[in-house]
């Protein structure tokens, strides 16, 4: 396919597509890269029980994955890091949300600041996001921007704010 609109034929005619964009969440049409971001909430849900190291042991594994499903889903795009593909808010965000205080508000605040650092790009991310292409590209800047945002929840903790 080098038609660069992507279609819900095309998000579930390859398992690659269909992880790419969040289940068909990328297919948004206002905001996909943030209706993406919610999409990592129930998943974070269900994993949150889990041991520390096999959570983030799975994260990690996710984020492998994530490479070659942004990178299979790219180049049948023809645009490396089209706006749809979401996989890599939804694994970054998961990231972010394991450093979240448990409450509303901290989740607000994770969502708020993981946004911010997505779409705003501080350096290093829009350096990253200029240079960096394909899979580990679309990947690589979402995670760069989850450590932003966890260092600014961090710092939110230990001043008392949330």
């Amino acid at each position: 396919m080098t038609n660069n609109t992507p279609t819900l034929r095309f998000v579930i005619g390859h398992p690659a597509h269909f992880f790419a964009f969040g289940f068909g969440a990328g297919l948004s049409p206002y905001a996909p890269g943030t209706v993406g971001t919610l999409v990592a909430f129930p998943l974070f849900f269900l994993l949150r029980g889990l041991d520390p190291v096999i959570y983030f042991s799975l994260v990690a594994v996710l984020y492998a994955a994530g490479i070659w499903f942004c990178e299979v889903a790219g180049k049948s795009l023809g645009v490396s890091d089209h706006g749809g593909i979401v996989w890599d808010e939804i694994v970054a965000f998961l990231l972010v949300l394991h450093f979240s205080p448990p409450t509303l508000l901290g989740y607000a605040l994770a969502f708020g600041l993981f946004r911010l650092f997505d779409i705003w790009k501080p350096f290093p991310i829009r350096y990253a996001d200029q240079r960096i292409h394909g899979g580990f590209g679309v990947m690589f800047d979402d995670l760069l921007a989850a450590i932003y945002a966890v260092a600014g929840l961090l710092l939110l903790v230990r001043w008392g704010v949330i």
